[in-house]
């Protein structure tokens, strides 16, 4: 019988080769190696090669490509057969902005008649919808041919697009372009001039409007006959925090799917929870796999590292600082539009205000001033107004906001607007408001700061703060108090930024900060290293780390420096990449690896010994806590990566199956992930029901389950601690620098 909350789940990337009929005949391994549930990625027709699946083009529809409704319903009898569940991606947040999309070919030709014009976030109000697709300006392209009508469509190279009911017969191509309910601009135009709501600042994925009931039923069809015909037994519910009203829409598939677990991906920051209305059973886990890598941060070898990183780098500022700036720059550049549009919002609500009068550039000043001093994903404000932790946090934000402007007038009306709006115009203002906060906090620290600010790559997560990458006893405990046996305990993903196995060998640097600091004035001697600036050779250096040993590293340490830099924009950008400084980079990190290569250094032995002990005491912690632990699929493997794509490599099942007999760290892992596993199913009662306490200090961890007499210690000991616990070892071993990880439970 497969339970409703899993044992464990076993993350599934499909797409770029491997479809339902691959996994299909990798059931037997993933059964057998103790999950309960496999873990789709999104499953719905998506953009032609797509590598993911996230640029969904038509809801309604499996993927072709991955073998469609039949090979979907063959997967799911073959997985029932062997008692694993299905818990499926869906993204309710987006689809593909594309003529693919035949929802939205329908609205590019049929514009506000379209019987899908509402299902997408367009502002009509703006004019026609505006695609930013053309390489050059249009006059250019015009003028220079790139245009063409045929077939009664009209073309721009290979991309055709439709046309508006009784204008084909316009024979002039600029008249034509005028009459139709989408225009053609430059791309760089997506900056400041879109009319769509997008994902984040992907102006390839547009947002859908589920808050309306028409919409939901619409996007939602496939997605309940799956779940209620019995081939998926759980959801995970992406972007929660880009939905119009993430609570209204919860209750709303929780009604339709009463019986069904649904997860969702919400960024926790600080000690925010989940907000009590929401109809889950809990988050995909990013809090979860933060904790651990704290846990396994010691304070005073931060502390240390701290030190040896601003005198090798001269960098001085706090993350807050890097972080304020960050966003300051992102709303300028990458979400110049949502901020244009916030304004725009923002006159509409304000007018007739009695507590102030604002013109546009005063209130571009207060929506700036508001984005920028939020510190989490967003708040929660609905039609009912603010509940009192909203209400809170508006006016901590406000006041925030309000320093350092010469007028706090316009900041603080619409902060009351914020609080309590209640006209239409009030309500588009915040909810739109509430969208784009998330987006800012993503862009501009996990993707800007977080590249930015090197000290401890570790910390630089999904979901992690950068300044606080270490944890008390008393705090891990109170956080594991408040975790669900529903809650997943993620460590990798397609979303993290480095592997779990790479995050820990850059873990083992706090424990021997003087090591790293020897690799550092090393790397230092390397001819390569004059043209690299400070703070990358600190970075640099840890993605080596992380990546050392594994296949085609140094082409991979390329390609990811290459995206680090310019995700950190600070002298390269996607659109304007600064080529020398990445090359000099990248040369500086294959230069690093081939030196480690051609003799290792102590101190290289030292921290790969310590980081082997850190990554089987995170498994063992993530299996022990409460919650239930997702594995990402190759992870039950010695597993290093960076960023996507380099995560979403393609793995051999083959080899996988033999890893328990091999004589290795890899094999040593798999074979501790099959009896935890195991384990998790002998005692699924004791573990879901049993309290929880950590102990931390300089010398290890000791995570302590415990319930009615009956006790699970899982700990680590950094310098093989052998005092008698008075229970029996269920797991135990001892790394070479004397790192001891055991398992024992009375």
């Amino acid at each position: 019988m497969i339970p409703t909350i899993p044992t464990a789940t076993y993350r599934v990337q499909l797409r770029e080769g491997f479809d339902f009929a691959r996994l299909e005949a990798q059931l037997d391994y993933i059964a057998g190696l103790g999950a309960s549930h496999l873990y789709l990625s999104p499953i719905f027709q998506a953009t032609e090669g797509s590598t993911h699946g996230y640029d969904i083009t038509d809801p309604s529809q499996i993927e072709p490509a991955l073998g469609g409704s039949e090979g979907f319903e063959r997967l799911a009898a073959a997985a029932k057969a062997r008692n694993l569940g299905i818990i499926l991606d869906i993204v309710p947040n987006h689809t593909a902005l594309t003529p693919q999309n035949p929802w939205l070919w329908d609205v590019l030709q049929h514009g506000r008649a379209s019987k899908y014009a509402r299902h997408f976030d367009i502002d009509w109000h703006a004019g026609p919808l505006v695609l930013p697709f053309l390489a050059e300006p249009f006059e250019k392209m015009l003028t220079d041919g790139a245009f063409r009508v045929a077939e009664g469509k009209w073309w721009v190279g290979e991309m055709a697009l439709p046309l508006a009911p009784g204008t084909d017969r316009t024979d002039d191509l600029r008249s034509l372009h005028d009459a139709q309910n989408w225009r053609l601009v430059h791309y760089e135009m997506e900056r400041d001039s879109i009319t769509h709501r997008r994902f984040f600042n992907v102006t390839g994925l547009i947002g859908m409007r589920v808050e309306d009931p028409r919409v939901f039923d619409d996007t939602h069809a496939l997605i309940l006959r799956l779940v209620r015909s019995g081939q998926v037994q759980g959801l995970r519910v992406d972007h929660i925090d880009g939905l119009a009203d993430p609570a209204a829409y919860m209750t709303r598939l929780s009604e339709a799917l009463p019986d069904t677990p649904i997860w969702v991906e919400k960024i926790l920051v600080g000690d925010e929870a989940l907000p009590p209305a929401w109809q889950t059973v809990g988050t995909t886990g990013y809090e979860a796999g933060r904790l651990i890598a704290r846990m396994l941060t010691p304070q005073t070898g931060m502390h240390a590292l701290d030190g040896v990183w601003r005198e090798a780098t001269g960098m001085e500022e706090d993350f807050h600082d890097a972080l304020s700036r960050a966003k300051a720059e992102v709303l300028d550049n990458e979400l110049a539009a949502e901020r244009r549009q916030l304004v725009r919002l923002a006159v509409a609500a304000s007018s007739g205000s009695a507590l102030a009068e604002a013109g546009p550039e005063s209130l571009r000043e207060a929506v700036t001033a508001l984005l920028i001093a939020t510190p989490r994903y967003r708040s929660y404000v609905d039609s009912h107004g603010a509940g009192d932790e909203d209400r809170a946090l508006i006016s901590e934000i406000a006041d925030q906001a309000a320093q350092g402007l010469r007028s706090d007038a316009a900041l603080r009306m619409l902060a009351a607007i914020w609080m309590n709006p209640t006209t239409w115009e009030e309500h588009a203002f915040v909810t739109r408001l509430q969208q784009v906060s998330g987006a800012l906090l993503a862009k501009a620290q996990e993707d800007t700061a977080g590249f930015r600010w090197t000290r401890y790559l570790p910390a630089n997560e999904v979901g992690a703060e950068p300044d606080e990458a270490s944890v008390t006893g008393a705090e891990a405990s109170r956080n594991m108090a408040g975790r669900r046996a529903s809650d997943m305990v993620l460590t990798s993903s397609h979303d993290t930024k480095r592997s779990e196995d790479s995050r820990m060998r850059m873990v083992a640097i706090s424990h021997l900060p003087q090591a790293f600091a020897t690799l550092h004035e090393a790397a230092l001697a390397l001819p390569e290293a004059e043209a690299v600036e400070p703070r990358w050779r600190w970075y640099v250096l840890q993605s080596a780390l992380g990546l050392h040993g594994a296949e085609e590293a140094a082409e991979r340490l390329t390609a990811h420096m290459e995206k680090a830099m310019r995700e950190a924009k600070l002298t390269s950008f996607w659109t304007a990449p600064d080529e020398a400084a990445e090359k000099a980079a990248s040369a500086f990190g294959v230069a690093v690896l081939a030196a480690w290569d051609q003799d290792a250094p102590e101190a290289l032995t030292a921290v790969l010994s310590r980081a082997e002990g850190l990554m089987m005491a995170q498994l063992l912690f993530k299996v022990a806590m409460p919650g239930f632990p997702d594995i990402y699929r190759g992870t039950e493997d010695l597993f290093l990566a960076l960023t996507d794509p380099d995560n979403r490599r393609p793995i051999d099942f083959q080899a996988l199956a033999r890893l328990p007999d091999v004589d290795s760290l890899g094999g040593r892992k798999a074979r501790w992930t099959r009896r935890l596993l195991s384990l998790r199913q002998e005692h699924a009662d004791f573990l879901r029901d049993a309290g929880s306490e950590v102990r931390i200090d300089d010398k290890g961890v000791v995570l302590t389950r415990e319930l009615e007499g009956r006790r699970l210690v899982a700990q680590i000991d950094y310098s093989d601690r052998s005092a008698d616990l008075g229970s029996e070892a269920v797991l135990d071993w001892a790394s070479a620098d004397g790192c001891r990880v055991r398992l024992l439970q009375d």
